[in-house]
């Protein structure tokens, strides 16, 4: 009888539909840029910026001074005043989002940045309430 209660549950895990995520919800965000003479202009900027829950004003100076390139936003574009090469800016977005964005501890998205005064900020999970000192 227990063979039979088996092959029974062995044939039905066969017909179970396989899982096609990863379960992971949170995809880092791509830019989308083209280069325009000397500059390189990222169109989808403030869609990212909203997609990872972070001031667009914030990404932009952390990309100014990794790049050492000025940079200006224009509505929901970031001009970038020189021409970049390969996929640079969008390992400097996952950088970003390293550093800013996912939770030390559980490694999610779902966190926000807490001003503590005298320049310094903590990087707050709202998942499992972790904190952690950024400069």
């Amino acid at each position: 009888m227990g063979s039979e209660y088996e092959d029974l549950l062995d044939e039905i895990y066969s017909n179970l539909p396989k899982k096609q995520s990863t379960g992971e919800r949170f995809e880092i965000p791509k830019f989308e840029y083209f280069t325009e003479g000397n500059k390189t202009i990222v169109k989808n900027f403030k869609a990212v910026a909203e997609k990872i829950r972070r001031d667009p004003q914030f990404i932009s100076k952390f990309l100014t001074k990794e790049l050492a390139v000025p940079a200006e936003q224009q509505g929901e574009r970031l001009v970038l005043q020189r021409k970049l090469a390969g996929n640079i800016l969008n390992k400097k977005l996952e950088e970003f989002i390293g550093k800013y964005v996912m939770c030390k501890q559980c490694n999610r998205p779902d966190t926000h940045i807490e001003e503590m005064g005298n320049r310094l900020r903590n990087l707050v999970c709202e998942s499992c309430g972790a904190q952690a000192a950024i400069r």
